[in-house]
């Protein structure tokens, strides 16, 4: 801390705004002065973690971020990738953790209303929407009010808005008890001949606040969002924005409307940080400095100071830069659609952040300060891993209760493989997500081809609104995209965690028939500033660089959202789960060739791709989690080699029309997925597993291990031939990487598992669907 006795903060005050001593000396020492109240705050949350990675960034610059296809990567507001034919698309993700743990419905839906905006601002229209949440267990009455507030949120947001939500993932687990993730994807194609950037040009150009009215809402969210939530965190729902959909959908018919005149010269959302954040980080881009008055800012609260102007993030705003002598051109649009729209500053060639109020200066900031030069911490990674994971790591089978054909005792009580299948179907992580989607309107721009619940990815029409320049396709292309993250794989092994996710979004778009394009990622972890935090931070930021490359997937952009950890009554803190989620998108060049994953037909015979016999494993499985209690275990080891053969396969199949239904092998296991294509079919199954030798064979590794790439895929008989000699000379023979299992019945007969024609499994769909579709109905219904 500085020792100057002039010092105009007390230590509580600047450690108030997130600010470390240390942090507070450099502050000084840029200024060459100390600074006032209003920048003090504009440091606070341009310095926090949510704003500039200081503890990530060095981490991040491993991702691969460039490929042919990659028009825009990370630094901008959202990537856009080349789909060819003129069809650009822009796409990203991002966490509004903190805000709805405090207030689910609004920090959801000013969630959705965010990630909308960083599109739209590229110059693209919103297409389509996903979200990846965590919650903890349903059991808990919080729990519950969090979850049903954060799907409310996006639902509301989202339809009132008018963008369909078409896919995502919900998961359950006591790690998110009181701190949910609530990650954002939206996706939206070009309409703008230029990609409308965020850096300032232009000196003397006029500066444009667009949009809502500025209030108190939302005060320091930022700052907010880079430390953990503590019992006295309820008191910070000022720091939760209040967000209008109704007012969003005039904008961003107003923004691209405005940009198609070309006037635009660089335009920003103001989403965290608000004014503080897009002055500085346009100005920072552009290398110029931009000169604000406060006074000229539209407001809906009287009595507003320099320091709640310059830290609220209240929502629907946007910050344009416009071309000298055309800003009333820009104003009349905004005006039009009943939206603000005034000149509040200008493009100077000083690079300062220099903000005007009451006829003076409030404040006054190097540009690079707030957006680039910001504090960065590399920290040491552990030489080896920590003692919870080596001791996670020593567990083996073999410490579970015996096995038989029939099944196998669990705390004194005998259990059939039955009983077992029906209770992971009941398992809310793995149950049918249909209460959460059924109140997404995922049907709205009548785009959707793929809706919720029908195949391992969600698939969208390219269909542009008004004409693309240089489009010179048909609307049959379509986008394929997912949203996936196994956490309690990257926390018993963050390297091969992380691995897994990008392999398993992969394995998803591949099971529609899409060719994976490119990534967007969300990393959600605890503290950097602890050892094991840091540690499962840097192999999880690892494994996606590893899996990226892998795939041939470039890393567009992302976000960023650590300290999610809450305190107890004690003050310890108890960290999620680390939760690295990757969005994926996707091509589709016909749209007549995609598959969902639901038997097509009775009597089309059954395979399943993958599976080295070596990879799949009960270990970090939802079996091993769910039925003993047990979180240990190395997880699934991914062999790159294999899932690219794989999943090459399972495309070409569908491109051929060879394959009419596919379904990646994931949480529990072959027997899960079986399950889950008969009963999004209403079609029975008769399979036979072929074991060599049943003398040591544990049959819950047989139906429930997880891993191996694998991917069932039904094939009408009539292929079969044509099929098998393809797999042949893909895959090798059968029996080594690919497996003919059986056959689809009819919608009376039930699922069925035979093992060298001994019985494992013998379910009626019904009986499968009550649990399945049920699961999470049954857990809400509870006295409240």
């Amino acid at each position: 801390m500085s020792t100057e006795t002039n010092c105009p903060f007390s230590a509580e005050e600047i450690a108030s705004e997130g600010i470390k001593p240390e942090e507070y000396e450099e502050i000084v020492r840029r200024l060459g002065r100390h600074p006032n109240q209003a920048e003090l705050g504009m440091f606070g949350v341009m310095w926090s973690e949510h704003c500039c990675y200081k503890n990530s960034r060095p981490l991040l610059k491993q991702f691969p971020t460039t490929g042919d296809r990659i028009l825009v990567g990370p630094g901008e507001n959202a990537g856009v990738v080349d789909f060819g034919d003129g069809l650009h698309i822009a796409f990203k993700i991002e966490s509004h953790n903190h805000p709805s743990a405090i207030e689910p419905f609004q920090g959801a839906a000013t969630g959705v209303g965010g990630i909308l905006r960083d599109i739209f601002t590229m110059g693209a229209r919103p297409i389509a929407a996903l979200n990846s949440l965590r919650f903890g267990s349903l059991e808990d009455s919080r729990n519950r009010q969090i979850f049903k507030g954060v799907v409310s949120g996006i639902s509301n947001y989202g339809n009132c808005f008018g963008v369909p939500t078409v896919g995502g993932e919900v998961y359950f687990d006591p790690a998110y008890n009181g701190n949910p993730l609530v990650n954002a994807m939206a996706i939206g194609l070009m309409e703008t001949p230029e990609i409308v950037k965020s850096g300032a040009s232009g000196i003397g150009n006029p500066v444009l606040y667009v949009g809502s009215t500025t209030g108190r809402d939302g005060m320091g969210g930022a700052s907010f969002a880079s430390a953990e939530l503590s019992e006295e965190s309820i008191q910070d729902r000022p720091a939760v924005q209040v967000g209008d959909p109704f007012l969003e959908k005039s904008l961003v018919e107003a923004c691209l409307e405005a940009f198609k005149t070309g006037a635009v010269v660089a335009a920003q959302d103001m989403g965290a940080a608000g004014i503080t954040c897009s002055t500085s980080e346009m100005a920072a881009k552009g290398g110029v400095g931009i000169e604000l008055d406060l006074d000229l800012i539209p407001v809906r609260e009287t009595g507003m100071v320099p320091y709640e102007y310059l830290l609220s993030e209240s929502q629907e705003r946007m910050l344009f830069v416009a071309q000298k002598g055309r800003e009333q051109e820009l104003i009349d649009i905004f005006h039009r659609w009943g939206l603000q729209a005034v000149v509040a500053g200008t493009v100077i060639a000083e690079p300062m952040v220099r903000i005007l109020f009451k006829g003076g200066i409030a404040a006054e900031i190097p540009a690079d300060a707030l957006a680039e030069n910001t504090p960065l911490y590399p920290r040491e990674i552990l030489s080896k891993p920590p003692e919870y994971a080596q001791t996670a790591w020593q567990w083996t089978p073999e410490s579970l209760p015996e096995s038989t054909i029939s099944g196998l005792e669990i705390n004194g009580e005998f259990q059939s493989w039955n009983q077992v299948l029906l209770t992971l179907l009941d398992t809310p992580s793995i149950a049918s997500k249909r209460w959460v989607y059924r109140q997404y309107d995922h049907q709205v721009q009548n785009n959707t081809v793929l809706v919720p619940g029908g195949g391992d990815a969600a698939v969208i029409r390219l269909r542009p609104l008004e004409p693309v320049p240089n489009f010179q396709g048909s609307v049959n292309k379509g986008l394929a995209a997912t949203v996936d993250c196994n956490s309690r794989y990257v926390y018993l092994d963050p390297y091969e965690g992380a691995k897994a996710t990008v392999a398993e979004a992969a394995r998803n778009l591949s099971c529609v028939g899409a060719e994976p394009i490119a990534v967007t990622d969300n990393l959600n972890f605890g503290s950097p500033e602890k050892p094991i935090g840091y540690w499962q931070l840097a192999e999880a930021c690892r494994g996606i660089s590893d899996g990226c490359k892998a795939f041939n997937t470039p890393v567009t952009g992302g976000n960023v959202s650590l300290y999610n950890e809450t305190l107890d009554a004690e003050g310890n803190p108890e960290s999620i789960y680390p939760t690295p989620v990757v969005g994926m998108v996707g091509l589709i060049t016909d749209l007549t060739k995609i598959c969902g994953q639901g038997w097509q037909h009775s009597g089309d015979l059954i395979y399943l791709l993958g599976d080295d016999k070596t990879l799949p494993t009960l270990g970090a499985s939802e079996y091993l989690a769910v039925v003993h209690k047990t979180i240990a275990g190395k997880p699934p080891r991914v062999d790159f080699e294999l899932e690219q053969k794989v999943q090459a396969a399972c495309r070409e199949g569908i491109r051929q029309g060879w394959i009419q239904s596919a379904h990646d092998c994931a949480e529990g296991g072959l027997a899960v997925a079986l399950a889950e294509c008969c009963m999004s079919s209403q079609k029975g199954a008769t399979v036979k597993l072929s074991l060599s030798s049943t003398a040591s064979v544990r049959w819950d590794n047989i139906l429930f291990a997880e891993g191996g790439g694998r991917i069932l895929v039904s094939v009408n008989p009539e292929n079969q031939s044509v099929w098998e000699t393809y797999l042949q000379q893909q895959l090798g023979a059968e029996n080594d990487i690919w497996q003919n299992l059986g056959e689809v019945g009819s919608g009376y007969e039930p699922l069925q598992i035979l093992a060298d024609d001994q019985g494992l499994i013998e379910l009626k769909l019904t009986e499968m669907s009550d649990r399945y579709e049920n699961a999470i109905e049954r857990r809400l219904s509870v006295i409240q």
